[in-house]
């Protein structure tokens, strides 16, 4: 009998189980997930970069909010003006605490008038609940209820096209709409986490299995593989995405008050309109910070020869990770003084670059910047150049391309 503390299984987990031949186990909010399928992540990488990966994104927390006032209220507690977000449109937002601190980021789809959908790595009913008093609104956990596969990858349409028919095959970026595979009720979104082309399906718990079976058994067509976090990670960090936790501090998480960051701190000031009509939370507070962020969120470039010089003075060839890591790892000026730290990092088999993202000092965030971050060579700290450039690393014309269904 499974103990108390035992990790939950997603909709998808026989499926996923039967099919991870590394027995390597990702916690993933609660849920057991692959970290990778066998036992090398990159065939996984490979796919998700030139064919089509598939990979289970449902412990993803997601709320089912509806109701007449669910437009008031949701920008009460999201920066972002809701009332641009129409019916199928998804918006990528962000929503902070009265100091203006970001609590999380997340996507919000309008599936109707006015029903949404809320998605975010970590939880934030409670949160979500103390400001709904005064509102003619429900608020859904559908963690339970829901499952979520995310589709990516440059053949990715042409899979969902076969399973889902023309009109998903046609959707515009950060769209979705209502379909069916293999007569499943589903929403697909033109959406994803791994900055290339994708489709993000939501699935009752109950049809999981169908849709699964369904998208992958097609997906052999397309050289689909079933992708796990390992792979994931790199293809997030090649696309500039911010990992909350990792990344960033949610503020309420925060231990002191210097963890927590701002929206223009973490480059998302362009999800903050002090603009739209009426209250919102944090609105003040971010009013202030807009001009003055002490921060700045940067990818930077490590130099390869000035690894090669590292390494060569013990007699080695240069050395990368050979996976992305998530570490705090200081950065420094070339004359020594500290400038900020990164937060995760690959080496990019795609683009043959060592990159990182970087949370810098903000007179340091301009692009072209010269740093140094900290490296370890046979056990000794040691500096390796490295430069401020611009986000995201990848960023493919197929992610936001119009499509027809003609090809």
């Amino acid at each position: 009998m499974p103990g108390r503390h035992s990790l939950k299984k997603t909709p998808f987990h026989e499926e996923v189980a039967a099919l991870c031949q590394s027995y390597i186990w990702r916690r993933w909010a609660g849920y057991a997930v692959p970290g990778q399928y066998t036992f090398t992540y990159e065939p996984e990488y490979h796919a998700l970069r030139s064919a089509v990966g598939l990979i289970d994104v449902s412990p993803l927390y997601t709320y089912l909010i509806n109701g007449r006032d669910a437009v008031r209220f949701l920008n009460r507690v999201l920066a972002r003006e809701v009332s641009d977000c129409g019916v199928g449109q998804v918006q990528y937002t962000v929503w902070c605490d009265e100091e203006g601190h970001v609590l999380e980021d997340g996507t919000l789809a309008r599936l109707a008038p006015e029903r949404f959908r809320l998605a975010a790595a970590e939880p934030n009913l409670r949160w979500l609940e103390d400001n709904a008093p005064g509102f003619a609104v429900t608020i859904k956990d559908e963690r339970e209820t829901m499952g979520a596969l995310a589709v990516q990858g440059p053949l990715a349409r042409e899979l969902m096209q076969e399973v889902a028919g023309a009109t998903v095959a046609a959707l515009g970026y950060y769209r979705l709409t209502a379909a069916e595979i293999s007569g499943r009720e589903v929403t697909i979104s033109r959406t994803g986490y791994t900055g290339d082309l994708g489709y993000e399906i939501w699935v009752s718990r109950e049809d999981a299995k169908a849709v699964w079976q369904a998208v992958y058994r097609a997906g052999q067509r397309y050289g689909l593989l079933p992708a796990g976090m390992v792979a994931l990670d790199m293809a997030r960090i090649e696309a500039g995405l911010i990992m909350a936790g990792v990344d960033y501090t949610p503020a309420n998480l925060a231990l002191i008050p210097a963890q927590k960051s701002t929206p223009y701190e973490l480059g998302l000031g362009r999800l903050v309109d002090l603009d739209k009509n009426g209250y919102f939370v944090g609105r003040e507070a971010l009013a202030r910070h807009r001009n003055n962020p002490a921060w700045q969120l940067v990818g930077i470039e490590i130099a390869w020869d000035s690894l090669e010089e590292a390494y060569s003075r013990v007699g080695l060839p240069a050395q990368v990770p050979h996976m992305p890591w998530r570490r705090s790892t200081p950065l420094y000026t070339p004359g020594g003084r500290e400038a900020g730290y990164a937060t995760s990092g690959c080496f990019s088999p795609l683009l043959k670059r060592y990159v990182a993202l970087a949370t810098v000092l903000a007179p340091y965030g301009a692009k072209g910047t010269a740093l140094e971050m900290e490296i370890t060579v046979e056990h000794m700290r040691r500096r390796a150049a490295a430069q401020v450039v611009s986000l995201p690393f990848f960023d493919p014309a197929r992610k936001r391309a119009k499509v027809t269904t003609d090809g």
